[in-house]
């Protein structure tokens, strides 16, 4: 057995509200690929900013090398022999490959660069690496996704890293380049260096791994799991059961399609027994890189969910629908009519209203008033000849404050004085305020607390109850399942599943995301 060179003993980290890790353990040998589980939200990204000296931890011991450390810093981390290689790449594109490999090491000679000796020491390691053919002058900018991958390795072992922390490398990686990725890790551990890998995917944990450490609502749920031979049901129950508790309002009839009662306005005063026309329908959207051939329908008063994890292409198909983003070929159409593609104008005038996943950074004016953000995009309804009758605006912006409990009241505070959960109901508001027939919602409840949950959860309920489609994006699967009458499961860009919310479980959906196979969607 290898000695041990990375000990976690009760690690704990605490954010304003939130504790993000509490009590972790965790335990690296040399030469090993120790494998770090979890969904989203369990702790992860967190665990390996501490290691990465991005964060210091509250509580608890961090033994590296047999020594306890608390680094300052990344730069102290990565020169203790600590290097990490986030999802998100931080290379800078406008330097070349040389530059970034020794990017704040830079060798010099009587105090400048010594750029010949960096450009030969790069090709040394890109050499390590297996890819001596990747100029060490291009500019990074102009390297495919893999060539960056191997750059930022590249400057993990320019500082002769002895842990190698990687950050679900294989997410931009075609499947011929996760081969050659996995033909380097095996080189690396054979030499001695040990790697933290983190993935979502079961098949990869697989082939690579050698032992699992699975993450749950920031404890360690597991460790010493064989990564090769655990089954898959026992991993996936090791990662769900959460500690918070979800309070759903009850469905009404069946749950499993739109809801009784509609109004007839939201449901085109159909007769009764007509088939009724599908508020939005999605047929075969494809974005390059992120979705192929994705089809769907969402009726008024249905909540559809669509599950799956970060980078399944969940979110960018939601931003696609609203036409944030414009696709490479399909179409949507809403209560018959065919929306032109990226146009986010044609969108809203159709009925749609979108509260993305940043509200802070993508829907809000924190510093100005709660009533202005409410009256964003119907503010033309107050200005007249160049004034703005704020008084109706402001009582247009309480009524709305009223209906959804906003807490305070005070609709002139700044919207950034209000906590998550009040900021989610300004932004759901907002739409409220305009005559919004469907309704998209990116990770609804992100940073807000379980009681604020509860409120958005009835609001959502009663946005159906009112006709209203909803169709919403969610991380945490038990969310998709208690609130949504109808669940979509994504993967890797692809539509899977289609099933009422009723007929799966949150081990189905798990299986499915994880280690689903890419065949042609089910209904």
């Amino acid at each position: 057995m290898s000695e041990t060179i990375l000990k976690l003993d009760g690690v704990v980290k605490e954010f304003p509200g939130v504790r993000a890790l509490d009590g972790v353990h965790l335990e690296v040998r040399a030469g090993e690929v120790h494998c770090l589980l979890g969904q989203n939200g369990a702790g992860k990204s967190t665990l390996i900013k501490v290691l990465a000296g991005v964060h210091k931890p509250d509580a608890g011991t961090v033994i590296w090398q047999g020594s306890p450390v608390g680094f300052a810093n990344p730069q102290a981390a990565m020169k203790a022999g600590i290097a990490t290689i986030y999802q998100e790449l931080d290379l800078v594109d406008h330097l070349s490959v040389a530059e970034n490999v020794f990017l704040g090491q830079e060798p010099s000679r009587f105090g400048f660069v010594h750029r010949r000796t960096a450009a030969t020491r790069t090709r040394e390691v890109l050499r390590r690496l297996g890819h001596p053919e990747i100029p060490v002058h291009r500019l990074v900018e102009a390297l495919p996704s893999a060539g960056k991958q191997i750059v930022s390795m590249a400057r993990a072992l320019s500082h002769e890293a002895k842990l190698l922390i990687m950050d679900e490398p294989s997410a931009v990686l075609a499947h011929d380049e996760v081969g050659n990725l996995f033909r380097i890790i095996r080189e690396l551990t054979a030499e001695g260096i040990a790697v933290v890998y983190i993935s979502h995917r079961l098949e990869e944990i697989r082939e690579i791994g050698d032992r699992v450490t699975v993450l749950k609502d920031g404890r360690t749920s597991a460790v010493d799991l064989p990564a090769r031979t655990t089954p898959t049901r026992d991993l996936v129950s090791k990662m769900t059961g959460r500690s918070i508790e979800y309070v759903f309002p009850p469905r009404e009839g069946d749950g499993r399609g739109p809801h009784v009662g509609a109004p007839a306005a939201a449901t085109g005063g159909l007769p009764s027994g007509a088939i009724e026309q599908p508020l939005l329908e999605v047929r075969r959207l494809s974005r390059a890189h992120e979705f192929q051939d994705v089809s769907f329908e969402v009726r008024a008063g249905e909540i559809v969910g669509i599950a799956g994890l970060v980078g399944s292409g969940r979110s960018e198909l939601l931003e696609t629908v609203y036409g944030a983003r414009t696709p490479e070929s399909g179409t949507v159409t809403v209560a018959g009519r065919k929306l032109p593609a990226g146009d986010v104008g044609a969108a809203v005038k159709a009925g749609l209203g979108l509260a993305p996943e940043e509200r802070k950074s993508q829907a809000l004016l924190l510093a100005e008033p709660v009533y202005r953000n409410i009256t964003l995009t119907t503010f033309g309804r107050y200005a007249h000849g160049g004034f703005t009758d704020a008084g109706r605006e402001q009582a247009e912006a309480s009524r709305i404050a009223d209906a959804l409990e906003l807490r305070p009241r005070d609709v002139r505070r700044p919207a950034g004085t209000l906590s998550g959960g009040n900021q989610q109901k300004v932004v759901v508001g907002r739409w409220l305020l305009g005559d919004t027939r469907l309704l998209l919602l990116d990770e609804p409840t992100r940073g807000v607390d379980v009681g604020a949950r509860a409120e958005l959860y009835q609001v959502i309920r009663d946005l159906a109850r009112r006709g209203v489609g909803v169709l919403l994006v969610s991380s945490e699967v038990p969310e998709v399942l208690g609130l949504a009458d109808r669940v979509l499961v994504m993967r890797e860009g692809r539509l899977i599943k289609q099933a009422p919310a009723g007929e799966l479980t949150e081990d189905d959906v798990l299986d499915l995301v994880m280690a689903g196979s890419l065949s042609p969607t089910s209904s």
